[in-house]
């Protein structure tokens, strides 16, 4: 049996933030974020003592989720990778349709999560936001600041354009953001502040 103190522990609840919405995920506040001539990393690529020159570096998980299982699991460990880079993206956790709405709500649970985490021990972080459904509305832009750089990913939106973009206007209405790092091609339809940064080299394309 676990001690009371153990099962106490802020970081053992995940209690300890501020939080925000139907569903009280911590709440990610607006940080300033230098955008000029940007460039990533992947979760996938990012090391333990990394390259002073990858340091310079913005962090994405636009990956497999399994890749990165961590950044939730083991928070605190984690965290040594994460603070290395110039800012990071928070988790992009899947969010499918085709998922009930349990496991997408704990997806962008455990994302907002990591983000406020990350703000609470100095890290710059960009809300990574993510949609399903109309449904998904409900839940999926909740805890973020508006007026705050957001990212976004566009792979396999090519295969939902439509669903896509109402998800996309839907967060320009409710987040504001101040900019969009999107990470791959952006439809010509999307309006806003867009930075994109394209796959698989993840070389700037545009501003």
């Amino acid at each position: 049996m676990k001690s009371k103190d153990y099962r106490s522990n802020p970081l053992f609840l995940r209690n300890e933030f501020e939080t925000e919405g139907k569903f009280q995920f911590p709440r990610i506040r607006k940080q300033d974020v230098d955008l000029f001539k940007i460039r990533l990393i992947s979760a996938t690529d990012a090391k333990y003592n990394d390259s002073e020159e990858n340091r310079k570096k913005g962090l994405h998980f636009f990956v497999d989720d399994y890749k990165f299982l961590a950044a939730y699991n083991n928070p605190e460990k984690f965290l040594e990778k994460v603070s290395q880079y110039m800012f990071a993206c928070t988790p992009d956790f899947s969010a499918y349709a085709d998922m009930n709405y349990w496991r997408q709500i704990e997806s962008v649970g455990h994302s907002r999560w990591c983000g406020a985490f990350w703000q609470s021990q100095g890290v710059k972080v960009i809300p990574t936001i993510g949609w399903s459904t109309k449904a998904s509305y409900d839940f999926c832009f909740d805890a973020v600041e508006k007026g705050s750089t957001v990212a976004i990913g566009m792979i396999g939106c090519k295969h939902a354009k439509e669903e896509f973009l109402a998800g996309y206007r839907e967060m320009l209405r409710r987040i504001e953001p101040e900019a969009i790092l999107c990470v791959g091609r952006p439809f010509e339809e999307m309006e806003g502040n867009i930075i994109a940064v394209d796959y698989p080299a993840f070389g700037k394309v545009g501003r």
